[in-house]
Parts: structure tokens; sequence; C-alpha cells
């Protein structure tokens, strides 16, 4: 759920903050690629410093580092990921951010094509409430939504959609409980 929300003049920023459960199953990745890379490393020290041949244990050493970078990549990439928007009104850009150690991939979208603001949920059955409110950034049919945040009240979903839409000067649409469309 994005709880950060920073403005800072024309510029507004969506911080998603990472989930504690990627970190916590990073834990296993990190620490099996680890201790693979580690054993490498000091067999190939034992190679160099002439208690062992290299052409003996090539293969070992190949294989055992394929396997602990094929296990320490995802680890890195479930304890490092942020996701954050930024939007310029000046420039009219929104910037979607995907990002993971240093690494970054950027979406640039213009704000031209979005024209209101949208509320939905998840979640929720005719029995029982639903669980999760998402605000959205939404065009015409065609264009993709831009998640802003998820709240788990609906007035606090009401709240935040207004005061953007206000900031954006763009129209907030409640679409909680409606069916969605057939397309």
């Amino acid at each position: 759920m994005a709880r950060a929300m920073t403005v800072d003049g024309n510029l507004i920023r969506f911080d998603w903050p990472g989930q504690w459960i990627a970190r916590v199953l990073s834990v296993p990745f990190l620490a099996a690629g680890g201790y693979l890379l580690w054993n490498v490393a000091l067999g190939m020290r034992n190679d160099f410093a002439g208690f062992g041949r290299l052409s003996d244990d090539l293969v070992p050493i190949l294989v055992f580092s394929g396997i602990g970078l094929a296990t320490l990549i995802p680890g890195l990439y479930l304890a490092t990921y942020r996701y954050f928007i930024e939007l310029d009104k000046s420039l009219a850009e929104i910037v979607v951010t995907r990002a993971f150690g240093p690494l970054k991939f950027r979406s640039p979208r213009q704000l031209a094509d979005f024209h209101f603001i949208s509320i939905t949920d998840r979640g929720g059955t005719d029995e029982d409430e639903a669980t999760l409110f998402h605000v959205n950034l939404c065009g015409n049919r065609g264009t993709e939504a831009i998640a802003l945040s998820s709240f788990s009240s609906r007035d606090e979903a009401n709240a935040f959609a207004r005061d953007l839409g206000r900031a954006l000067k763009l129209p907030a649409r409640d679409y909680v409980g409606t069916e969605p469309d057939a397309d």
C-alpha cells in the first residue's frame, strides 16, 4: 500500500514501500547463493595456491557458480525491489519506475492521456466487505491505468482521491460495488 506521497512544488511522488514478506523470503535465496559462491571462491583459492589443479576443478566450479548465481539473483531482486511514481505537473508527465538494486526501468507517460481518478475494490463479495480500495489514474479505453495507492478503508481512499483530483484538476469516480465492463 502506498503510504508515502510527497509534494514538492509541481512534482508529486508516490512511494510504495517494500513488502516485508519479500525481504523475509529473500534471506534463504541470499544465504544459499552466498554459501555456494563462497565455496567456489575457497576452491579457486586452493587451486591458485597450489593445493589443487584448476583443470580438475573447472567443471564443479562452473556448475556451482551457475547454481549460486541462479539462486542469488532472485534473492537480490526480492530484497531490493522498489516501485514509485512521479507526476510532474509542469512537464505534464508521469514516470513509473520499477527498480531493483542499481537497475531502474522507467516508463514515461503523458498526463494528458489520463482523464479521471478511479476508486475500485478488491476482495469483496456479496457476503463480505472489500478488503482493499485501490486509487488508480485512468484514461480512455486502451490506456493502461496506473495504480497510485491502496487503502484498507473506503473513507481514506475517497479522501486521497479527492485531494489528488483537486491537485491535478481531474474528477474522482467511485466504482466500488459496481460490476466491471465486459471488455
